[in-house]
């Protein structure tokens, strides 16, 4: 009998395993590896499996990369394990955080910054040349969840008693920036990120230039935000200690490499990785609170 209850046990042990996929990190159990839908799915995930192929190499662990349609639904895959590492916008960390214990590891460097700031911008020759214009007139946002598109630039505008006239969410950042050039708006909010060492643009402005080219010359900049810590690699709650300081440490070998540097520019325009943690972040919600809000009141 006694021979029979171990092998019961044996069998059940057996069984809990393979229901689970092994151990975290196995082939039978990847790593789940997301990224916000921030430009055309296929490629993201072209330049996200390759760096999943890479963190394999290093680490010997598997990895699962996927791209879910929102941001919203990124953020919710963190607070049900659906997801292990999320690569999120500054925002989206600070809602990941707040409701789910979201745990940053990382932050992104652009042109050799780890922070960014929004942007005001109207057309040229609007007469609009300072924040003080920009009282009594229509201004467009991007996204109640945007970070430059709206959070910080509305902020702005409270902190120094500036009202528009009205306000619209023009659905993105591309989208803000043609609504000022069309003439539906005088000015409009976006992110802004400074110009290569080419000259070219880098801000909200050259993702229309392609059907616009005259877009530089018919938009202007007219005032900016206060910094903004650049985006995050994050981790959800929980997560083993041991392989996020492995994953960790094999993206920052990987932001070393050729392959890496080009990878990582294709995906997000990042050249680099620096260690990060929340505290980091605090400036974004002492932003939150001088507008009223926590963070996931902008997702309602």
């Amino acid at each position: 009998m006694k021979t029979l209850g171990y092998i019961l046990i044996i069998l059940m042990t057996l069984v809990v395993s393979c229901s689970q996929g092994g151990e975290l990190g196995t082939k039978g159990n990847p790593i789940k590896m997301y990224f916000v839908p921030s430009m055309e799915a296929g490629k993201i995930v072209t330049s996200g499996q390759e760096i999943a192929d890479y963190l394999m190499e290093e680490t010997g662990l598997h990895f699962r990369v996927a791209v879910p349609t929102s941001y919203a639904s990124v953020i919710e895959a963190i607070g049900t394990q659906e997801t292990d590492i999320a690569w999120l916008a500054t925002f989206a960390y600070i809602l990941a955080n707040e409701k789910f214990g979201a745990e940053v590891a990382l932050t992104v460097i652009r042109k050799g910054l780890d922070k960014y700031r929004g942007q005001f911008v109207a057309k040229s020759d609007s007469g609009i040349d300072s924040l003080e214009d920009i009282d009594g007139k229509v201004v467009a946002y991007t996204d109640a969840a945007s970070t430059s598109g709206f959070i910080y630039p509305s902020a702005v505008l409270m902190k120094n008693n500036i009202k528009p006239s009205n306000t619209l969410f023009a659905g993105g950042h591309p989208q803000a920036i043609l609504a000022v050039y069309q003439g539906r708006v005088d000015v409009g909010c976006t992110f802004w990120s400074p110009m290569g060492e080419d000259g070219e643009i880098h801000d909200a402005r050259r993702a229309v230039i392609d059907t616009y080219p005259d877009v530089i010359e018919k938009i202007k900049i007219v005032a900016y935000t206060d910094w903004i810590p650049n985006d995050t690699v994050t981790f959800r709650k929980d997560f083993p200690a041991d392989k996020r300081d492995q994953i960790v440490q094999a993206l920052l070998d990987y932001a070393q490499t050729d392959v890496g540097k080009q990878t990582l520019n294709d995906l997000l325009d990042i050249d680099n990785f620096v260690r990060a943690d929340d505290a980091d972040y605090d400036v974004v919600r002492s932003t939150l609170n001088t507008i009223g809000s926590e963070a996931a009141e902008f997702l309602k």
